[in-house]
């Protein structure tokens, strides 16, 4: 049997294939700058920094021998990698710890001792934000944490989330270039996000804000989200931050080197090969995951090549608006059971949905899923094994669900990260 007709063991090599186009080692390095005439000092953060900080080490012992550097890269517990010259701090995610504070403070140190000659390398990827956690004063971690954990489960839009960000922290919203000034920045960004905005990955630190603090304001009344008195005249005064044409951008460069169409595109070249007609919606969908799952399922039953098997990927970032019910899981694995729920009755249909970061809703261990898989078969295994498919979803439990299939999608940290990557095979 060859790989393509095994849908399951296909749609995992496609997902890998995926993986491989936007790993560090391979898209990071053609981007790299020349060394600067004084220091090389590496800034990066995310979950796939100390993957792009160990990158970008052995590309300049190789290209450029001897070259002096130094850094700090904060990453995702457990998402680390050994590196020779550049310290790696570990800290939580996606709700920040003290860890993150004292990553932060550290990185933006470092950031402040750079001169005329220097360069800071800045290396971002998706999670730098809840890393990054640096609070200005008359905010606390505490509150921090519990505005979070609120926007996180009201399920809004990274774009907003990140808006509100913007004005809880030192280093956000182009404050770590203002750090990094008088030296040059050059910034290399894995974007995680839709549409690639450079003020929204990472919460833009090295780039101008996106909205203001009424802005941000405005979005927790829309929320409906609760903060302290003290939190809302802290966004209320508008802190200041880096206008469009400030000095510190003056020498500031930004280029995104990775997207999800990259990772979209090489399981497309994979599934061409085997003879798929391959239909790819984009890389910017966002939305609940069930309402993505019913757009997708729609999708998968109108057979617009009869006869000619056909794969459909998208990816984005599926959300999930947390209620009182809170199982087990995360949104790719949400979006799976909502798919074969709406699949229901299909035949010859598989699908893959897993986060590109290798974990799904997870705290962050190795053994966290990675998304899931379903074919037409799915809701009758449950029910021969006495699971009840609509509870878990309703119970945002497809974690479990998925668990007791033996239908997780395990990876450990892939080390790079842009979101969300769904792969659906329709065969004839």
């Amino acid at each position: 049997m060859t790989l393509h007709e095994d849908p399951r063991r296909f749609l995992i090599h496609l997902f890998q294939a995926a993986l491989r186009a936007v790993q560090p080692e391979y898209c990071l390095p053609p981007h790299l700058p020349a060394p600067p005439a004084g220091r090389l000092v590496i800034l990066a953060a995310g979950k796939a920094a100390a993957s792009m900080a160990a990158t970008a080490e052995r590309f300049y012992g190789q290209r450029w021998p001897g070259t002096k550097i130094e850094g700090i890269a904060v990453t995702r517990y457990g998402h680390t990698c050994p590196t020779r010259h550049v310290t790696v701090l570990e800290a939580a995610h996606p709700v920040p710890d003290e860890a993150g504070v004292r990553a932060g403070r550290a990185l933006l140190s470092l950031a402040t001792s750079l001169g005329p000659d220097d360069l800071g390398l800045v290396l971002l990827s998706g999670g730098a934000s809840a890393l990054l956690t640096l609070p200005p004063d008359g905010v606390s971690l505490e509150e921090k944490q519990g505005l979070s954990r609120a926007l996180l489960a009201s399920g809004a839009p990274i774009a907003d989330i990140n808006t509100v960000r913007h004005h809880l922290s030192r280093i956000k919203g182009g404050q770590l270039a203002e750090a990094i000034a008088p030296a040059r920045c050059v910034t290399l960004a894995i974007s995680d996000v839709a549409g690639n905005i450079p003020a929204i990955i990472g919460s833009g630190p090295t780039v101008p804000a996106q909205g203001s603090g009424q802005d941000a304001n405005a979005i927790l009344d829309h929320l409906n989200i609760p903060v302290s008195a003290a939190l809302r005249a802290h966004l209320a005064k508008a802190t200041r931050l880096p206008a469009a044409d400030a000095p510190c951008f003056s020498r500031a460069s930004y280029q995104i080197i990775a997207t999800g169409t990259d990772a979209l595109a090489a399981a497309a070249a994979l599934a061409r090969e085997a003879g798929y007609e391959v239909s790819i919606v984009g890389d910017d969908m966002e939305d609940e995951a069930r309402t993505l799952a019913i757009a997708h399922a729609r999708m998968a039953r109108s057979h617009t090549n009869p006869g000619v098997p056909r794969l459909i990927l998208s990816g984005g970032e599926a959300t999930v608006t947390l209620g009182d019910k809170r199982g087990v899981g995360g949104p790719n694995q949400e979006f799976a059971l909502a798919l074969a729920l709406a699949l229901a009755g299909e035949r010859n249909v598989h699908a893959l949905a897993c986060d590109t970061d290798g974990i799904d809703g997870g705290a962050g261990e190795a053994d966290d899923p990675a998304g899931a898989i379903i074919s037409s078969r799915t809701l009758e295994r449950a029910a021969a094994l006495g699971l009840n498919a609509q509870r878990a979803l309703d119970e945002h439990d497809a974690g479990t669900f998925f668990s007791q299939l033996g239908d997780l999608v395990m990876t450990g940290p892939t080390l790079t990260n842009v979101n969300d990557f769904r792969a659906i095979l329709v065969s004839t």
